[in-house]
């Protein structure tokens, strides 16, 4: 490898989509950028072949990458407070909200920021073909990258604020209060009435008030989707989350909906 061009690669997995990065770590730039969302839920198997198939179409990941991620998005995961997390018990946390089965894989990670472990069941298949192909990696899940973020963030508040991470067709949704952790949760959705539903019923849950509480939003949703106004309908303070990153951009890339991309970008 070419020691004055260190690069890293990230690798965001769901049924709905995959998404690709590299950062160089020599420049401090995001080099590549790319998100491919599919028109239908696709299972495990095919999205490994769509996974082989970009690989090997695009010659930026015939480099050499110092480090690489495999970050899983899905909803077979759940948030235990270290305290009480036993190793021997991990698909015990998981039975209460998952479906799983006696072959699955359950792993964890580690939320430093909070003292917290997230159990989780991962793309094995995935992870298997990642390490076949580029060696020692490292994975996590996209709901760790999430808390990790949000909870990292710099700027300190007094109010309860909510977070909503939108995917095609799941919606991840944090709430903070005081910089601590109230309420992490993911809920399919079908159509924009189960949005907003699932919005409000957290909203009512915690007693949080739809004239005050500022919403911050990331993931795929923009000013002018049904989704967005949806939410401005129903509730008052309704922001996209601040992007503030250490590193730059190419001048290739298209920046003007970074917020798409908020999760992979947090993988650095």
């Amino acid at each position: 490898m070419n020691k004055n061009n260190i690069k890293e690669l990230s690798i965001q997995v769901n049924l709905n989509g995959l998404s690709f990065c590299i950062l160089n770590r020599t420049s401090n730039t995001i080099e590549f950028l790319n998100s491919i969302v599919f028109r239908h839920k696709l299972n495990p198997f095919d999205i490994l072949n769509r996974l082989k198939t970009e690989l090997s179409a695009n010659a930026v990941f015939s480099d050499e990458f110092d480090s690489i991620t495999v970050v899983h998005q899905n909803e077979l995961s759940t948030l235990v407070p270290k305290a009480l997390y036993d190793e021997n018990n991990k698909a015990d946390y998981l039975k209460f909200n998952t479906k799983i089965l006696k072959t699955d894989f359950i792993t964890h990670d580690d939320i430093a920021v909070n003292d917290s472990v997230n159990v989780y069941i991962p793309y094995i298949n995935i992870n298997n073909y990642i390490f076949e192909t580029f060696g020692e990696f490292t994975y996590k899940h996209s709901s760790t990258v999430l808390v990790d973020a949000l909870l990292q963030k710099k700027h300190e508040s007094d109010t309860t604020e909510v977070y909503l991470h939108v995917n095609s067709n799941t919606i991840e949704i944090a709430v903070l209060d005081k910089k601590q952790l109230q309420l992490f949760n993911v809920f399919e959705y079908h159509s924009k009435e189960d949005f907003i539903y699932y919005v409000l019923f957290v909203f009512e849950q915690l007693n949080l008030d739809v004239e005050t509480t500022l919403v911050y939003l990331s993931g795929l949703v923009n000013k002018n989707d049904e989704l967005y106004t949806l939410l401005y309908t129903y509730i008052r303070h309704v922001e996209f989350e601040k992007l503030n990153f250490n590193y730059s951009f190419s001048d290739k890339l298209n920046s003007d909906h970074l917020h798409h991309h908020y999760l992979i970008l947090n993988t650095f």
